[in-house]
Formats: structure tokens, sequence, C-alpha cells
């Protein structure tokens, strides 16, 4: 059975929405399975801000997902098929899948309960509108981001303009309190392991109730941390490429507005955190 394979790694950097009933109409002239994998964006589907032709379900042979990410579950997966491909679907799963834990298995269906309620529809289009407000602040401090902006959760940016790779700047803004990861771009010239590019998504920052505002003061920041990083030096190519030199004075400074900003939007509201280093009311 040949297979069109559309999404994986390949989607995870892609920020545009892809035509399902396109890709469709090249399986079927190929004589092809085709089978997507909406793991990035499975969120988006179930509250249906991708619908339509963008919506994989109706198109695919076989969609695969994970439960986290956008659909904000637990760490698993799900596979979604047509009937004809059921038994070798079946036939195939248990070969490569752990132990079934129930934990997990109940976090799924609340998971899959939640995505059905009003609120995550509110949620899925925050996403959206706060991963283009980003990707619109970052443009204003010169980033170059890929494509101009996104259609989803994703926006990625070339570092290269700022003479460094994606795992320089993936360092230097984890420095800052900022986590983002590096990843390949079209046409890149570092690998993919150095990168040329970062990647940035908005689900988390979304679940902790952070607008439009918040976009624009992280992309401020973000800009300014690339701006201020200077590739670092070494006697090999390894070095050259990973080292990194910011101003410890430019960190600090932006570290702590970032403190500042997440002490607003705690993640866990409802749970206070004892100061571990307090004395003990006995004394121990």
């Amino acid at each position: 059975m040949s297979s069109v394979d559309y999404g994986g790694a390949r989607w995870s950097g892609v920020t545009t929405a892809a035509v399902m009933r396109v890709m469709r109409e090249i399986a079927d002239e190929a004589g092809a399975t085709f089978m997507v994998d909406m793991a990035h964006f499975a969120g988006l589907v179930a509250d249906g801000v991708l619908d339509g032709e963008f919506d994989p379900v109706p198109y695919a042979d076989i969609v695969t997902s994970t439960t986290h990410k956008t659909l904000r579950g637990p760490r698993g997966g799900m596979i979604l098929c047509k009937n004809h491909l059921a038994e070798y679907v079946d036939r195939g799963c248990p070969l490569v899948l752990g132990g079934p834990l129930p934990n997990v298995m109940a976090a799924k269906a609340v998971a899959l309960r939640e995505a059905l309620m009003p609120e995550y529809r509110v949620y899925a289009r925050r996403i959206v509108e706060n991963a283009r407000m980003l990707a619109e602040s970052l443009v204003k401090q010169g980033a170059k981001v890929i494509t101009g902006g996104t259609h989803n959760h994703i926006i990625l940016i070339d570092v290269r303009p700022y003479g460094l790779t994606g795992r320089q700047a993936e360092s230097a803004l984890r420095s800052t309190g900022i986590t983002v990861n590096r990843n390949v771009i079209p046409g890149d010239t570092n690998g993919p392991w150095y990168t040329s590019g970062i990647r940035i998504g908005t689900p988390a920052v979304t679940t902790l109730g952070m607008g439009t505002a918040e976009m624009r003061a992280i992309g401020r920041i973000l800009g300014e941390v690339l701006h201020a990083t200077h590739p670092g030096t070494g006697k090999t190519e390894s070095q050259r490429l990973s080292r990194f030199d910011l101003a410890r004075e430019i960190s600090g400074q932006l570290r702590s507005e970032v403190e500042g900003l997440l002490q607003n939007y705690p993640a866990y509201p409802r749970v206070i955190l004892e100061d571990a280093t307090a004395e003990s009311p006995t004394g121990e």
C-alpha cells in the first residue's frame, strides 16, 4: 500500500493552513493513501478554527495526532481512519504501543470532553489571535518572520539576520526565561542540528490567560534579546555555532521583565506554594 505522508515533522514548522481537498486530489491521482498527522493543530480542528477544506478528517484516509500540544491533553496520541483501513491500523498499533495507562486514558477523555465546551472555542480562537499579534510585534521589532505572519499557532523566525544560529538564539532566550526551540527553515544553511531559525507557539501562554497586550510585550522582549545577542567564539565549529554572548545586565533586566509578566499569570493559580526555605512551625 503506497502512502502520502503529509505532516509529521514537516508540519511542525509550517505556519500556513493546508488545503486538504487539494492534497486529497493529489493522493487520488497518484493512487495513494492520504495520511495526515495533525498533532500540532488538532486543537484548532476540534474547535472548528480549521474547518471546511482545511479540516483533514473528512479528506484523509488516516489521521494521527498527539493529545497534547493545542489539544491540551496528556502526552499520548490517537489514530483515526476510514473503515476499510481499520484492520491494518488495529493490527499495526499494538506492535509499537507501550502498556495502557489508565490515568492517561482518563486524561484523554477529560481533554476531549473539554474540547466540546464553549470555553474551549474561546481558547482555540485566542491561540490564533495571540500568534498573529506576536508575529506582528516581532515584525515591528525587525524580525524576519517566515511567510510574514501565521495562520495557526506557530511563528517561525529566521535568525540569520542577527548573525546567529537557531541554537544560539534558543540558548540566549532561555537565559532570559523564554523557552523556544530551534527549527530548520526553508533554505537552511546551518543544518538540522544548529538550524537557522527558532519556532514559537502560543498555546501555553494562551492557557495561562495572556492576551494580545502580553503578546506585544513578549514580542518586544524577544526582539531585544535577539538584537543584543552576538555569536560566541570557540576553537571548534561546534563551539562557534552554539556559543553566544549576551551582556549580563541586559539578560538580567529582560529576565526580570519575564518574571514580572509571569507573576500575573501563575500556572496553577489555585495552588499555593510554600517557601521551602522558610523555617517550619516546629523549628525543624
